[in-house]
């Protein structure tokens, strides 16, 4: 135990307890592990399993602790460039998609085409002869 207590070389007396708790959480899930693999019956497989399981997730829960202390839970930051057109819109931060329910709505079976920008494509005559004609102030031409 005073080998894994070494190894870990804590900073300070709250990572010696925790290197010296992880020792001890080691040492039970090799013994567990030991008897798990020497078991006669179903229940003792099962107890076995079940400690071990227990001992294996704390000692993942006491290495995570430990590097969470000795981070001093310094924040991460990514930065990223993101660019948006003059009129665009941007969400900062994390999005997800709504589930199934709440806050999701369905699209429609038949979506009505829009007319759109779209360089060196015609627009039709017919929708042309439909709009009226704006009078422009002054009666100048832009």
């Amino acid at each position: 135990m005073l080998a894994v207590v070494k190894g870990i070389e804590p900073r300070d007396q709250i990572e010696a307890m925790l290197a010296a708790q992880m020792a001890a959480v080691h040492n039970a899930t090799m013994t567990f592990a030991r008897r798990l693999a020497h078991v006669d019956n179903i229940p003792q497989q099962d107890s076995a399993q079940n400690a071990f399981n227990k001992l294996a997730r704390t000692f993942a829960a006491q290495m995570s602790a430990l590097k969470e202390y000795r981070s001093k839970g310094e924040q991460k930051m990514t930065v990223q460039h993101v660019h948006v057109a003059e009129g665009g819109q941007a969400i900062v931060g994390n999005v997800n998609a709504p589930a199934e329910g709440v806050g999701l709505r369905k699209k429609p079976e038949v979506q009505p085409h829009a007319l759109a920008y779209a360089p060196g494509i015609e627009m039709p005559r017919e929708v042309e002869k439909e709009r009226e004609k704006v009078p422009v102030a002054g009666g100048a031409g832009i």
